[in-house]
């Protein structure tokens, strides 16, 4: 006998580019993790080259765009139009106008929209007049998007804050954890003890912030090395040799599994302007590695739960930052025991989810929302053409 049709049997997801990014890295985890259980995967992705080609799943069903600004990422819209699917999930803050855009377009035939909570949402990095036209565009988000998921506790408080939705509209359900890729090849580590970044070279993540920290730390033996991609390699390259650090300081570029360069690193940072939940920090820690880092997000304080496994600083507090790398980077310093990463039946969670929300759409409970016009123009703002490279 046939199983029976589960309640969200097709999902329809989407991404701009496959060139790195922990948001859609973690969707290529999900989207597994879904089709192993039975569920058809659409991925519309606007771009399908990239790093993270590596680890599309099979049986995912990909549809290129071969566009991957935000006008190309209109026609999801009309592909949920032909496809029908049963649910759409969007994967991250940075997609949300996306889901605006197909709800206003779908109006009542819409399928649940569940978004997930990838960054932080109370900013103040972004400065006038973005600021204020961000909270509003988040107040907007309770008239499309069905469901929020946000991946800790803390981050679902600041979302019920910052958007409006009640509390029953939102779970928390981590990332799945990485795992380390077969057949990968081993990531470059320094001679010596050495202080590691992992992120794309992007202005979000400020390695222009580590490295002038690096350049006042007490111990001239140690070395830096940040695994990553993206648009800041030439003001960093300049920064690095103006200080004269181009012997103790390495770019490498991105690596498709950092695991070796984490778990040999005598401590990792991080030190963003803002995050969602840095998944580096979980695998750092899941390796025994101490981390410092930024207040990022409502989240680090979350992952770095005590002062044993690394130190976290204030964003603009450098002489605490130089004093935290100093503390972790002595030699001799002990290790913090492995703390595993969390999030092993995230892919279970989040389906039990979807079918709750078809089933509820099914028998009424549930209205579609609709899109105010006068959201349009600030939907259109937040969808801007990519800059992303592994997170």
């Amino acid at each position: 006998m046939l199983s029976p049709r589960a309640p969200s049997a097709h999902i329809l997801t989407y991404a701009q580019t496959l060139k790195g990014g922990g948001v859609e890295d973690a969707l290529l985890r999900l989207s597994a993790g879904w089709v192993a259980l039975g569920r058809r995967v659409t991925l519309v992705i606007g771009d399908a080259s990239g790093p993270l080609v590596a680890k599309l799943p099979i049986g995912v069903d990909v549809i290129e765009l071969g566009d991957a600004s935000y006008l190309g990422m209109a026609s999801v819209a009309e592909i949920a139009a032909r496809l029908g699917p049963d649910l759409i999930f969007c994967p991250g803050n940075h997609y949300t106008a996306v889901a605006a855009w197909v709800r206003l377009r779908l109006g009542t035939g819409c399928p649940p929209i569940v978004a997930k909570v990838s960054n932080a949402l109370d900013r103040h990095d972004q400065g006038w007049p973005l600021t204020p036209a961000y909270r509003v565009w988040l107040g907007w988000h309770r008239h499309f998007v069905d469901h929020l998921v946000a991946m800790t506790p803390a981050m679902k408080i600041e979302a019920v804050r910052t958007t409006g939705l009640p509390a029953a509209k939102l779970s928390v359900i981590p990332n799945p954890p990485v795992e380390r890729i077969a057949g990968a090849a081993r990531s470059p580590v320094p001679a010596g003890r050495f202080l590691l970044g992992v992120g794309r070279l992007a202005p979000q993540k400020r390695w222009d912030r580590l490295i002038e920290s690096f350049a006042r730390l007490a111990d001239r033996d140690v070395s830096l090395m940040i695994l990553g991609e993206g648009e800041a390699r030439g003001a960093l390259e300049a920064q690095v040799a103006a200080l004269g650090l181009g012997e103790r300081v390495m770019l490498p570029g991105h690596v498709a599994d950092p695991t070796f360069a984490i778990e040999h690193a005598a401590a990792m940072a991080l030190v963003s302007d803002f995050e969602g939940v840095p998944g580096v920090l979980r695998e750092a820690l899941a390796a025994g590695t101490p981390v410092v880092a930024t207040e990022s997000s409502v989240a680090v304080r979350e992952i770095i739960a005590s002062p044993a496994l690394g130190t976290i600083v204030d964003a603009n507090d450098s002489a605490g930052l130089v004093a935290a790398l100093d503390h972790w980077l002595a030699p001799g310093r002990q290790r913090p025991a492995p703390v595993p990463q969390p999030g092993a039946g995230s892919a279970s969670a989040y389906l039990a989810l979807f079918d709750d929300l078809v089933l509820a759409r099914r028998a009424g409970i549930r209205a579609p929302a609709t899109v105010p016009a006068s959201a349009l123009p600030i939907c259109a703002s937040f969808l801007r053409p990519p800059v992303r490279e592994r997170a």
